[in-house]
């Protein structure tokens, strides 16, 4: 009898092929474009999608984890083929294990150890556990006067910053009153009991909401678009705008407050979808409008087509679904051009939107506005992905950083204290008040 994963394994799990995605974008031509970036995303799809079938009841936790370690680095390994002659079968690499051992080795640890294997027989040395140990980077100069919202406000003055990309998550919109996902107590995930939900994360999982849609239409309810007011953080991104300095707004959020702040469309990237539209699972387009009034009632629509009746949905990615493909073909070209990426109100916990730190070119500064410290990897994981190619995470140690600053605190006083370093700050707080 099949079972679902807890969010807990979820996590768990997406966190043990995450910081492997690197290694797809490093096969074939190792450039990341469009179609390694899908590909990430299909692997990661494909591999939640297996990890829920093979679970059963009675089944150990550590077995259903082992499992699935093994089958998404199956996958990965199928992707990469031959990394700089390093073959998913390679014999002489797999010859260095016992069999026993080799049993409960799971994929992506397979694929490490090849890759350690040709770094060793490359001049590399390996630490104590087997993982390459990657020489000590050159000093780079800084690129900020200092790694706070004041060197950022400096660098945006001097001229050199054109071409801004934001990444935004659930934290920018609490100050209106929607709750983020994750904030133990008062985040949305911790408030679905009322929903009698088998666990929290089910509300977007296309599986359940075939089976029971009803809590999702009580959820959309909450969430539509227009019970909430932009904040100053979403007015800050549109001052950006007006300054001439916002390439894109990349969004994890499905509140559309963006576009109610008066960013145009153009400058909106919602990664997840919002209600702007909406779809039955088959794919015929409804009427957003229709679907507005049956979320008003708590009703659930089915399709209208002739034939159909099948479940009707707004166009927001469920858990297994894919991106869309906008999301896709901007962030290949978007963070390859920008010079400065500002990351604000996220946990950086879902991917692919999460790996999208990693884009920018390294002399590209970055900052983080949030509550806490995300996205920074320790020194060995750090290693670890260099040797595949791409994606280190934040780097705010007192050594390594010459790039990334950081505010930590509430997203709406974080912009008004960079705007008002920016001499924007009257601006503002002017287009805060007309709302």
């Amino acid at each position: 009898m099949a079972r679902a994963i807890t969010p807990e394994q979820r996590e768990d799990l997406r966190s043990r092929l995450v910081d492997n995605l690197a290694a797809v974008r490093f096969a074939g031509s190792g450039e990341s474009g469009v179609d390694n970036l899908q590909r990430a995303a299909e692997i990661e799809a494909k591999a939640f999608s297996a990890a829920e079938r093979l679970g059963s009841d009675g089944a150990a936790d550590a077995a259903v984890v082992r499992e699935y370690s093994r089958a998404a680095g199956e996958m990965m390994t199928q992707a990469i083929g031959n990394v700089d002659g390093v073959s998913a079968d390679d014999d002489d690499a797999s010859s260095s294990s016992s069999s026993s051992s080799e049993d409960e080795m799971s994929g992506l640890a397979g694929l490490i150890q090849r890759l350690a294997l040709k770094h060793r027989e490359q001049g590399g040395q390996l630490d104590q556990d087997g993982i390459p140990v990657m020489p000590e980077p050159e000093s780079r100069e800084p690129l900020l006067s200092s790694f706070d919202i004041a060197g950022v406000a400096e660098y945006i003055k001097s001229g050199k910053c054109k071409r801004i990309v934001i990444m935004a998550g659930a934290g920018i919109s609490v100050s209106a009153g929607i709750p983020d996902f994750r904030t133990p107590g008062t985040g949305l995930y911790d408030n679905l009991q009322k929903y009698n939900l088998p666990h929290p994360t089910a509300v977007f999982e296309l599986d359940y909401f075939r089976e029971n849609p009803k809590p999702f239409y009580l959820l959309a309810k909450e969430l539509y678009p227009g019970n909430f007011p932009p904040t100053p953080t979403h007015h800050f991104i549109r001052l950006l705008h007006e300054k001439g300095l916002l390439a894109r707004c990349f969004t994890q959020n499905i509140d559309s407050l963006e576009a109610a702040a008066g960013i145009p469309g153009d400058k909106i990237v919602a990664a997840h979808g919002n209600f702007d539209a909406a779809h039955c699972l088959r794919g015929h387009a409804a009427d957003v409008n229709d679907v507005k009034a049956h979320v008003d009632r708590g009703d659930v629509m089915r399709c209208k087509e002739v034939g159909c009746n099948e479940l009707v949905k707004p166009d927001i990615v469920f858990f297994g679904e894919a991106l869309p493909q906008r999301f896709n073909r901007l962030a290949a070209t978007d963070f390859d051009d920008c010079d400065l990426l500002i990351v604000a109100g996220t946990s950086l916990a879902v991917h692919p939107f999460a790996g999208l730190v990693d884009f920018p070119s390294e002399d590209t500064p970055r900052l983080l506005v949030n509550r806490e410290v995300v996205g920074e990897l320790d020194p060995r994981m750090r290693s670890l992905r260099q040797m595949l190619g791409r994606g280190a995470g934040f780097d705010f140690s007192e050594e390594g950083n010459y790039r990334d600053a950081l505010w930590l605190g509430d997203c709406d006083d974080g912009f008004m204290e960079l705007a008002t370093l920016c001499g924007w700050g009257d601006e503002l707080r002017e287009m805060c008040e007309r709302k």
